[in-house]
């Protein structure tokens, strides 16, 4: 009697998490909202017309005068604060291009989502 309650629970229990994948979905979570998919494409615009791909590297292709960009955002030593002080003033090696708030943020944006998109290297 045990199995059978047991077997029952199961059933139920994957028929209601079938039920919650096929009308929900699973996608939803990955996909950028409009509002967001439009500050990222801006953000891909900013990054393709100052020509970044020239000094930083994203999914491994560019130049390496710069960091790699593809994890920064995610990245426990640089992050979005790091990102943001650097689109703001320059560094060393980086010019200050004189970033608005809005171009800063839909850079940012951008990062973020390639460091969303960005599948990890296995050790």
């Amino acid at each position: 009697m045990f199995y059978v309650r047991l077997l029952f629970i199961l059933v139920v229990s994957y028929a209601c998490y079938s039920f919650v994948v096929y009308t929900k979905g699973t996608a939803g979570t990955i996909t950028p909202a409009a509002e967001t998919q439009q500050v990222v494409s801006e953000g891909k615009q900013l990054y393709q017309q100052y020509n970044c791909t020239a000094c930083h590297q994203i999914y491994g292709l560019g130049g390496y005068l710069g960091p790699e960009l593809t994890t920064a955002y995610s990245d426990k030593n640089r992050g979005e604060a790091y990102m943001r002080a650097m689109l703001q003033a320059g560094g060393s090696r980086m010019p200050n291009f004189h970033f608005t708030s809005q171009q800063i943020d839909a850079l940012i944006a951008y990062l973020k989502y390639v460091d969303t998109t960005a599948t990890p290297i296995k050790d």
